[in-house]
Formats: structure tokens, sequence, C-alpha cells
């Protein structure tokens, strides 16, 4: 296997307002561009050729990637007029491809963190001759996910719904957004129309007697479909839990980028990015956080597993836990902001206007 398709065309909703000016795989964790992560692990799996589906701010991607030697891949751009779901999407950009029609072609998501072990996948989807194979991951609660209940080989032998009572849990392996598609089968996805291979297309393949293999892999998987496990995957690239070749430093505590300034008594821990031209003032305190190029956090501000948008600043004493600000916003001291809450661009929030305690 030498080539892929990436999805990266979702508008990133759930993670608003990091995703107002910046498409979802293109916001940063642990450094750089979270889609950089996705293309030097299929880089280090033997991929070279790498064709990204793109739909909300297409224009973004080419300019920061180009044509991918720089990652010692071949990457080519296709752009959908009209959103067209995963599958429309696997089959918008098939004619980019070379791949014979019998050969592997890996297709991931945009939004996955992950350990899988790519090349373990191709291997199993060759040695079963599958006509796709999926990465399945096991979770402590199914109930959120469709179910992907597979026999003693592997075989998959259905796709459920999101269970509804616990009678319809009857696996807790979950598609956890990989694929190994024969080529051939690509093409036989309808073309120009939104298609779900969710709930689509691996069924009726089903149904039609097609080989679809499972791979459990339960190494590292987070879907970083929200603020907070965005903010969770980059503080683990960082700490060395989620594996990943292009992070831009050295695994641990905290990761400061070029040009970024951090006082000498500020406190930065468990897994905090600071961005280039960012400023951490003194006796401030960062956990688990992070801060984007150009932020500033001022003196005695504490910060707990949240992200700081680029050229946002936090005021003295301000006590942000589990918040995301957005780009340019402005929050003044001695404001406290808790689990969930979320600040616009450019938004101001003048002093003391947000507490959750005495201001005494």
């Amino acid at each position: 296997m030498t080539e892929a398709i990436l999805l990266v065309g979702g508008k990133g909703t759930r993670l608003r307002p990091l995703t107002v000016n910046t498409p979802k795989p293109m916001v940063r964790a642990a450094g750089v561009p979270f889609l950089t992560h996705q293309l030097a692990r299929a880089r280090a799996a033997g991929v070279d050729h790498i064709v990204l589906a793109t739909s909300y701010l297409a224009e973004v991607f080419e300019p920061h990637f180009g044509d991918g030697s720089s990652l010692g891949l071949h990457l080519e751009y296709v752009t959908e007029v009209e959103p067209l779901g995963t599958g429309g999407a696997i089959r918008n950009v098939a004619a980019r491809l070379h791949s014979a029609p019998d050969e592997p072609v890996l297709v991931f998501n945009g939004d996955i963190l992950t350990g899988l072990d790519i090349r373990a996948l191709v291997r199993t989807h060759e040695t079963t001759g599958a006509d796709v194979s999926l990465h399945l991951t096991k979770v402590t609660d199914p109930r959120a996910y469709g179910l992907v209940p597979t026999d003693e080989t592997g075989r998959v032998l259905a796709f459920l719904e999101k269970p509804q009572t616990p009678e319809e849990i009857v696996t807790d392996q979950i598609n956890a957004g990989a694929y190994v598609f024969r080529r051939s089968v690509i093409d036989t996805i309808p073309r120009g129309r939104p298609v779900s291979v969710e709930r689509e297309t691996f069924p009726e393949l089903l149904s039609a007697g097609a080989h679809l293999q499972g791979m459990v892999d339960s190494t590292y998987w987070l879907d970083l479909g929200t603020p907070a496990a965005f903010v969770r995957g980059s503080a683990d690239l960082v700490l060395g839990r989620a594996p990943s070749p292009a992070v831009p430093g050295r695994c641990g505590d905290r990761l400061i980028l070029p040009t970024a300034r951090v006082a000498p008594d500020a406190k930065l821990t468990d897994g905090t990015v600071v961005g280039e031209g960012a400023y951490i003032a003194e006796g401030a305190r960062v956990s688990g956080s992070t801060i984007l190029p150009g932020a500033v956090v001022e003196p005695g501000a504490v910060i707990t597993d949240s992200l700081i948008g680029t050229r946002a600043r936090v005021g003295e004493r301000s006590i942000l836990t589990g918040t995301v600000i957005g780009d340019g916003a402005i929050i003044g001291a001695d404001n406290e902001l808790r689990d969930g809450a979320r600040v616009w661009c450019d938004a101001k929030i003048p002093a003391g206007a947000v507490r959750f305690s005495s201001d005494q």
C-alpha cells in the first residue's frame, strides 16, 4: 500500500469557536496543525501519495502543506463544491488514485488521534482477502457509538446503530474511523451525491455478500470532536501518551515553541503547549492546556484543561477551567470561567464580569 485518502472536509461544528477561522484538521495540537500528525504517521507506515478530500475552508490546506515534499509525501487536493459525506468524498477523489483494482487504499478521518498500527491493518486486509478492512476499537461505554460485531475470525457481521437499551449492546467494538479499501470497491460508491460509508456503503456491501474484515486495535484512540477532547489529545501528544513523529520537540510536561516567552516563575504542567510568540507572565499556572500563537496570559492567571486562541488575552488572576477562548478574545482580570464555557472570537469580557465565587 502506497496511497491514501484523508477526509478533511468537515465543518467542525462541535469545536466552534476553534473552527471559525480554521478548519478542524488545521487546529494546532502539540504545536502543529493536527493534520501534520496524521500525515507523518501515514508516511511512517509506508504511504507516499495522499489525496486530501477538502470542503470547509479548503483554501487553507495547500498553502500550508504544498505538494507534501517537506514531509516526504506527494499530496493532492480535491475540493467538494457541496458536502458529500464520507462515502461521497471518497468517491469524489477516486480519479486521483493510481492503485490497480485489487490494490489496497488507506482511508482515514481527519479528526481521529490514534496509535493504530497501520501496517498491521494492511496485513490483515491482505491476508484475509477482504474487500474492506476496518479498524475497530473497544470502548467502555458503547452507547454513544455505532456497534460493529464480528465473528471469531474478525469478519464483520453487522453494523448496528447506537444502542438504545442494554439488550442492544451486543459488543463493545466500534468503528474507529480508519479503513483499507480494495481499490475497485471505491468505484462502486455512487458518484456526485452525499453518501455515508457508515450508514450506506458498508451495510450495502455486507448485504451484497462482500467480505468486510474488522481488526481490533485497542491502543490509544481519541475522537477529537469536542474542545475538551481536542485539548486532551494535544496534551497526550506532548506527554507521549499518543504517538506521533511530528511533535516538534521532546515529549514531556510542557512544549514551548520558538519565540514563545515564559516568565521564570510561571508553572507549565501536564502537557501544556505554548505557541510561537505567546507570552506567559509571572506567577501564571497553566496545566494541560494549549496556548496558541500570539496569545497572552497575564500575571497570576490559572488555566487548566483549556485552549486559548491565537492573539487572545487572559487577564490577571483570572481562572479558566475546561474552557475555550476564541481567536483575539480578551478576558479581563479576575474572571472565572468553568467547564464548557466558550468565548467567541474577538469577544471582550470586562474585569470581574463572570464569577462563580465572591470577589472578596
